[in-house]
């Protein structure tokens, strides 16, 4: 009689302690649905068929209740963004321009970019990168006149007294006229002034050719070894193309292009080329030449040219590789270019 006594004293208190057990438990949980309402058990979410998407993001606390979630394409309230329009591929077409070049060996590119449509005159040679010379004289401007190492309105630079080949630059000169007269030692002191880490950076951004500027002092340059005359752009390390060329123009000048208006505006400025009264556009541009040993193998002229008739600009480069027998110079590569850029807007 006792042990069945104790027994049920103890079966009543283990039934006790349960009974109360369960009774907080329910509490407890009904606290914390309580405290966070949009929570829910993975378990339970598992054996109702509702899971994890594969993406990681939690079921759908609102698909069996009958609400709409507060995003939902029902409300409104889902704006799906525009996929690009995939950018058009370029169109190149080859010309035969071989007469406005008499012979001589070099290639040409009109580039519009709005419609990026290539035109090109012997496409070997235009893919072709060689020394930029004095046409880098774009851009090293660009980026001095971005960054405040040339103000306009205070841009003279005292002339060191050594005599150069050039009369035009035994002489205090200014922005403007050390544009005009492509004067070496006035834009290497402008180049140093921007410094190697400077240049690469805002080369790499334009995208400009071989972006080699290692031979910043211009060693490989085997036609002058006078620091003031020479550097990495002048038949040295860095290379560009003239297709590249014309890329590079519509990076600083075209729609979308990251400089500043007033910097553009200075360089249109000094890059304008005198044309004959006839001509009803404007052409924006640099020569380039350079020699090795003594014998000229690059010349260049490249730029930009706009027609406010037809609203329209191409961007273009005339290059002339060594010729035998042919005069050579960065005035032919003009010549050649102001011909080819009248005709295409007349033709």
């Amino acid at each position: 009689m006792m042990n069945f006594q104790v027994k049920k004293t103890v079966t009543k208190t283990i039934c006790q302690a349960a009974f109360f057990a369960f009774t907080l438990t329910a509490c407890s949980a009904s606290q914390r649905q309580e405290a966070d309402p949009t929570s829910y058990n993975e378990e339970k979410a598992e054996e109702s068929g509702i899971s994890e998407n594969s993406n990681g993001n939690p079921p759908d606390i609102y698909k069996n209740n009958g609400t709409k979630k507060p995003d939902s394409p029902e409300n409104g309230s889902i704006i799906t963004p525009a996929t690009p329009e995939p950018k058009p591929e370029p169109m190149i077409t080859e010309t035969d321009w071989a007469e406005y070049f008499g012979g001589k060996n070099g290639a040409a590119v009109l580039y519009d970019a709005s419609n990026e449509h290539y035109t090109i005159y012997n496409p070997e040679i235009a893919a072709t990168r060689r020394s930029p010379c004095s046409t880098f004289k774009i851009v090293s401007s660009l980026m001095a006149l971005e960054n405040g190492t040339i103000e306009p309105g205070q841009s003279i630079r005292k002339w060191s007294g050594e005599i150069f080949w050039n009369e035009n630059w035994n002489r205090d000169l200014d922005f403007y006229e050390a544009f005009r007269t492509s004067c070496v030692w006035y834009f290497r002191e402008v180049i140093d002034m921007i410094g190697q880490e400077k240049m690469q950076e805002e080369l790499e951004q334009l995208a400009y050719g071989n972006l080699d500027i290692t031979d910043w002092e211009g060693r490989q340059n085997t036609n002058n070894n006078n620091r003031a005359l020479t550097g990495f752009w002048v038949e040295s390390s860095l290379l560009i193309s003239p297709k590249e060329q014309t890329e590079v123009m519509a990076r600083i000048f075209g729609a979308g292009s990251e400089y500043s208006e007033e910097t553009r505006a200075q360089l249109k400025k000094v890059m304008k080329t005198e044309l004959p009264e006839h001509m009803a556009v404007s052409i924006y541009g640099k020569t380039g030449m350079g020699k090795a040993h003594g014998i000229v193998v690059d010349a260049w002229f490249t730029g930009f040219a706009e027609n406010p008739e037809l609203g329209e600009t191409i961007y273009f480069c005339v290059y002339l590789g060594q010729s035998d027998g042919k005069n050579v110079s960065s005035t032919s590569a003009k010549e050649i270019a102001i011909r080819l850029i009248s005709d295409y807007w007349t033709k």
